[in-house]
């Protein structure tokens, strides 16, 4: 590779990898500011409680932080370790992504029906509970957007242990024009509330945003490539400029 090939090569790693390290402090500065002030309020599942949003965004966020340091710093300082280190977390990435994928692809059916039974039992045990989890707003959000109640149906929030004995359901199964309505969460107003369940309704949404992961995916994987690319021709090029002295020479085509 050219002196001019290597700078040009150098530079634009450098500094995509810097815009992707500052995107990567602004998704662990949101992943924070939800822990701090929003805990668990955008977990579903109460059981997976390292599923929630919050934990994701801290994760996703250190993560490409720490991988971007390596790339910004080795290609700027010109380090072979740093540079092998940033390959190797890359390719370790990938083959994280790839068998998550695989894996929920092969047991989808699996996942289907262990989150149906955990959406269960975050209705039955957890909603409405001592620690504070958020439940009642994801819920009141999805009743009030997908206009359904439950999952299944409205008998879901029978007899749950925020109300035993007592076969009502949160307000916002309530038709909206009938909230005004004084007791209309209580059985004997079952004509004022949604009648169908909300499984069909989420599952049509997660459906609708497969396009948005599948673009996110080929984003994602684009950068992960040229990363790996970029990365071994630095690697490359250093190793032969120490190699010859601090000369850079031009390879001729024949």
């Amino acid at each position: 590779m050219s002196s001019s090939g290597y700078t040009c090569v150098r530079y634009i790693f450098c500094y995509v990898n810097v815009l992707i390290w500052l995107s990567g402090c602004g998704i662990l500065g949101v992943g924070i500011w939800l822990r701090v002030n929003h805990e668990g309020y955008s977990n579903l599942v109460p059981q997976y409680a390292f599923l929630s949003a919050d934990i994701l965004f801290i994760l996703i966020g250190a993560t490409t932080v720490l991988v971007t340091f390596f790339a910004c710093c080795g290609s700027w300082f010109q380090s072979k370790c740093m540079l092998i280190t940033y390959f190797s977390l890359v390719i370790l990435m990938f083959l994280i992504e790839f068998s998550i994928a695989t894996l929920a692809f092969v047991y989808r059916e699996s996942i289907h029906d262990a989150l149906r039974k955990d959406l269960m039992d975050g209705i039955k045990s957890h909603y409405r509970n001592t620690t504070d989890n958020g439940l009642d707003i994801l819920w009141n959000h999805i009743h009030n957007n997908f206009y359904c109640c439950g999952y299944n149906n409205y008998e879901d929030w029978y007899e749950i242990d925020a109300w035993p004995d007592r076969r009502v359901v949160p307000e916002s199964c309530c038709l909206p024009r009938y909230r005004s309505v004084p007791g209309c969460w209580e059985e004997r107003n079952q004509d004022k509330w949604y009648i169908k369940g909300c499984s069909e309704q989420v599952f049509m949404w997660f459906v609708g945003q497969l396009h948005i992961v599948g673009i996110v995916g080929l984003v994602v994987s684009f950068i992960q490539l040229f990363g790996l690319i970029s990365a071994m021709l630095l690697f490359c090029t250093v190793n032969h400029k120490r190699t010859k002295g601090h000369i850079y020479k031009a390879y001729s085509p024949t």
